[in-house]
């Protein structure tokens, strides 16, 4: 089954169950995905798909950010609502030592041997890590692993 078929199932489960909070914020996903599929007519693999979910996680946390900042608990709340839904399709997070290893995997496959490799290196590790790490503490990783280099 793919993801895109497990989220519309998760849809109809909760109109079922009556889960407003949580049927809002998948309508929301499937019609994100929906003007993606029609934009670029195409159909999404889980991989594009996974990026949407990502892109929208990226979202909530930003506005998370800016409610709080603003004073506003009760928005920062329904975004936090929608985040945990939206986090429970993407795969496993890698922890700090894994996503080490897969930097220092990286900077050896390229050679790097400066700052200025850095996007060599993130070419190579963006699509492997994608959906599985914060991209944002990858490439700060990457930056400490070719300052040291």
């Amino acid at each position: 089954m793919s993801l895109k078929e497990q989220i519309t199932d998760d849809m109809k489960a909760a109109m079922r169950a009556k889960e407003s909070g949580k049927l809002t914020t998948i309508r929301l996903l499937l019609a994100e995905i929906k003007r993606k599929e029609v934009d670029e007519r195409i159909e999404l693999n889980d991989q594009q798909t996974l990026a949407i979910i990502d892109k929208m996680i990226k979202q909530r946390k930003d506005s998370i950010t800016q409610f709080e900042a603003g004073g506003r608990a009760d928005l920062a709340d329904n975004e936090r609502a929608e985040l945990v839904v939206l986090q429970a399709y993407m795969p496993a997070g890698l922890s700090d030592e894994e996503v080490a290893a897969e930097v220092a995997a990286a900077v050896a496959a390229t050679g790097a041997a400066g700052p200025q490799d850095m996007g060599k290196v993130m070419g190579i590790l963006k699509p492997k890590l994608a959906g599985r790490a914060d991209m944002t503490a990858v490439s700060a990783q990457v930056k400490k692993a070719l300052a040291g280099a």
